[in-house]
């Protein structure tokens, strides 16, 4: 069945935008240089096609009693994180944004963005490497959000485009959950892990990671306006691959109110491009492995850096 494809909101779309770009300056520096001098790490077996499995990297469900809250299901771990969810983005907090007053959510988180691993035909370079954190530094500028799927911090404009879908209210459900366990931390409060099915080319609100995270969506409609890459077979939607798997959410919970009072997002994001032609390097094909956060409360000092204050 084809999924329907739904535009975010301009703070995501520049997000999507920026990893993308992101990614193809990386691709077209590191296939230059790769192409033009020897590797400086060994070379990587390309993944086979079809290898892949979906696995759990955390803890699994047992059903018990946390925090005065009965669990006795996964379903009982999505549906409380969805009320919990819910409540967190309904409370919202004074703030100055560059001198204005704003109401924006109480919980406010940060964002950051990490090229874990680059390869060129399953190589390496200590050169690109090198120039990573420097490209990165330049086209990601992080904005404080509120708890993901989220584009903005204001929740009066936190809307897809087409103001259908809500991103101040959760749409996860159980199926969505490959792995999930809960932590009584003996204060009142849960930690509640959980881990959604990898998908392919995730789309927000669509799937289990666009439900769960700040997912990308159809960056392959952005290839056709890079001018210096094309492809020796196939076009952009036979040769680009976005996978996303292995990510979890961490959040604490006062079971008390129900409220979301500290939170760890981390998205990990595979993207694999092959048959690329860059100018004259022809024919090759580059993976990389992106990890992207979302950490909250978002700590002052960063949050000072944006402009924005807690009052």
């Amino acid at each position: 069945m084809a999924k329907t494809k739904i535009k975010a909101k301009t703070g995501l779309s520049k997000l999507n935008k920026a990893l993308f770009i992101i990614f193809i300056i990386l691709l077209v520096a590191t296939i230059l240089i790769v192409a033009l001098s020897p590797a400086k790490v060994p070379v990587k077996p390309a993944e086979e096609a079809g290898e892949f499995e979906d696995v759990a990297v955390i803890d699994e469900f047992v059903p018990g009693t946390y925090g005065g809250v009965e669990f006795t299901s996964v379903e009982d771990v999505a549906n409380y994180y969805v009320e919990c969810f819910n409540y967190t983005k309904t409370l919202t907090a004074p703030y100055t944004d560059n001198g204005e007053a704003k109401n924006y959510y109480k919980l406010l988180g940060d964002e950051n963005l990490e090229v874990k691993e680059l390869l060129i035909e399953g190589k390496a370079n200590s050169t690109i490497n090198s120039l990573v954190p420097g490209i990165l530094g330049s086209l990601f500028n992080g904005h404080p959000k509120g708890l993901p799927p989220a584009a903005e911090a204001d929740p009066l404009t936190d809307y897809r485009d087409d103001g259908t879908i809500q991103q101040q209210v959760s749409h996860f459900t159980a199926e969505d959950i490959l792995a999930c366990n809960i932590v009584d931390n003996g204060d009142g409060t849960i930690t509640m892990t959980i881990q959604p099915k990898y998908v392919i080319l995730s789309m927000a609100d669509q799937d289990a990671q666009g439900r769960f995270f700040n997912v990308l969506g159809d960056i392959t409609g952005t290839v056709s306006q890079i001018s210096v890459l094309s492809f020796s077979q196939g076009d952009a939607n036979d040769n680009i691959t976005v996978r996303y798997a292995g990510g979890t959410g961490t959040v604490t919970i006062d079971t008390a109110t129900k409220e979301i009072t500290a939170a760890d997002y981390v998205m990990k994001v595979h993207l694999d491009v092959t048959h690329a032609n860059v100018t004259v390097i022809k024919d090759k094909s580059a993976t990389m492995e992106l990890e992207y956060t979302n950490h909250f409360p978002a700590d002052d000092e960063w949050l000072a850096e944006k402009g924005v204050t807690r009052n």
